[in-house]
């Protein structure tokens, strides 16, 4: 079994384990009926809604992900605005009707925060919930997470089997100085938007202004002038037939990821990460950064210049940096198996979970609908969570084959830009299923290698291209050659964007 193979395999595995079943979206969604019953009987927050944000609704979450909620006050038709002090207070006295009616747990309430917090466990299941107030900027990301996740099935995978990665080497919390779950995924639209050819543009051309700056007013308005042009220039995107297609497998994106933040210790201090544009920037060129606090910037396209990457501090962006490279020297080395991945690539529970000797077969995985808001009244299908890399019925890929399971089967699959049901199927004895089809994809230049120039396979030390040949399902990579042992001496660093 070749390496792509065998790491195809494994991240198969990972996504059968992760990916949330029946069940869980039907716990989470009677936590949001409970949480609206305290609501409803809190005097001070008559009127107000429970609306979940987070990777709930942008479907990026897993069994086991907590559950993000906002408390949006009532206003009229108009967006409400609340102060540090009168969302303290409403917090403490939501935290008192929680106790008085029972069934949550492990309270802690974090006044200071920049955005109050209150956090519990609730006893269905001990998911962990974190209630804010008038977040309906952290819903509107939520919800162009979820916007983006139709221009390519590839990235709700890749976000999942990072976050995995992340808790395994526990740089994916930010009360200890690492990256929180919203900057991994910004890491991942970044790749998407850097990698040759490019899968996401700059976020710009979905969005072209600040988006936060856009939520005043009447909130349906808003919400809905921000939902048509997002929509709009998502389905102009996907309907390019003349950008180039981005055929690579799930392992290849994974390892290119690795590649290209590996030596992110060493350059974060010069280049800041900027999805809004998809290009690196450098910081003492950018004014809206200085002065520069903070080890790391990665910019929140939504609400610039906001730094997403804030809580990183300098000792935890040296343990990331660690984290990817000891990753991406055992994926091209010759010295590795099943174990030894699924080692650097789950916590140790997810690991247990898949070493288990018997795992219930099942012949399909549930199709996961989209949160759309309607939450008492939503319905989840009543399907089996199963053996398919992938979740939905309904998304996009690159009019490319995608995807590599244990035994090195083939999997072809797509969407139309409506989002229309396609066929799907697959089992474990390497059989071939087919999904719907239309292609997208974008030019971006990837930047180079250590000295300099540029190149599709991206970074060797005397910076000759390459092109590293095809991957289980037969697709064409941009990475580098598995074994190459002077990729691991390489100080790979990014080239600043500059206009002409």
């Amino acid at each position: 079994m070749n390496t792509h193979n065998m790491l195809g395999g494994v991240l198969n595995d990972i996504l059968r384990m992760v990916t949330p079943s029946q069940e869980d979206w039907e716990i989470r969604l009677a936590i949001i009926s409970d949480l609206r019953s305290t609501v409803e009987s809190v005097e001070s927050l008559r009127g107000a809604t429970v609306e979940p944000f987070g990777s709930f609704v942008s479907n990026l979450f897993t069994r086991w992900g907590d559950l993000d909620i906002s408390i949006e006050l009532l206003n009229g038709s108009h967006i409400a605005s609340a102060g540090k002090k009168q969302k303290q207070t409403l917090l403490v006295t939501f935290l008192k009707a929680l106790r008085m009616k029972g069934g949550c747990m492990h309270f802690q309430f974090i006044p200071h925060a920049r955005v109050p917090i209150l956090k519990f466990k609730s006893a269905r299941q001990g998911i962990s919930c974190d209630v804010s107030i008038n977040n309906l900027p952290g819903l509107m990301k939520s919800k162009f997470l979820l916007w983006i996740n139709t221009i390519d099935v590839r990235f709700h995978d890749l976000v999942l089997v990072v976050k995995q990665w992340a808790n395994a080497h526990k740089i994916n919390n930010s009360k200890t100085g690492s990256f929180n779950s919203f900057t991994l995924s910004l890491l991942v639209i970044f790749h998407f938007q850097t990698c040759v050819p490019a899968i996401f543009p700059p976020l710009k051309d979905i969005y072209p202004t600040n988006m936060v700056d856009e939520l005043r007013g009447v909130r349906v308005d808003a919400e809905n002038l921000i939902a048509e042009t997002c929509h709009g220039n998502i389905n102009r995107f996907i309907s390019n037939k003349l950008r180039p297609i981005n055929r690579s497998s799930l392992p290849e994106l994974f390892i290119d990821f690795l590649r290209k933040f590996a030596q992110i210790d060493s350059w974060a201090a010069e280049f800041g990460i900027c999805t809004y544009t998809g290009q690196w920037e450098q910081i003492e060129n950018n004014m809206r950064w200085l002065p520069k606090t903070s080890a790391i910037y990665v910019e929140d396209p939504f609400e610039q210049p906001e730094n997403s990457g804030r809580s990183v501090s300098a000792g935890q962006l040296k343990k990331i940096g660690e984290a990817f490279l000891t990753t991406y020297n055992l994926l091209i080395s010759n010295n590795q198996n099943q174990s030894s991945i699924l080692t650097q690539l789950v916590p140790p529970h997810v690991l247990r979970l898949i070493a288990k000797p018997v795992i219930p077969y099942y012949n399909v995985r549930p199709s996961i609908p989209n949160y759309n808001g309607g939450y008492p009244h939503l319905t989840q299908p009543q399907v089996q969570r199963g053996l398919l890399p992938h979740p939905h019925s309904k998304r996009h890929v690159q009019n490319g084959r995608q995807g590599a399971s244990s035994n090195g089967s083939t999997s072809k699959q797509g969407a139309n830009s409506n989002g229309s049901t396609s066929k799907q199927g697959a089992n474990s004895n390497g059989s071939t299923s087919k999904r719907g089809a239309n292609s997208n994809g974008s030019t971006s230049k990837h930047r180079a290698n250590s000295n300099g120039s540029t190149s599709k396979q991206g970074a060797s030390s005397n910076g000759s291209t390459s092109k590293q040949g095809a991957s289980s399902n037969g697709s064409t990579s941009s990475l580098p050659t598995k074994g190459r042992q002077s990729q691991q001496q390489q100080a790979w660093r990014p080239k600043a964007h500059t206009q002409a």
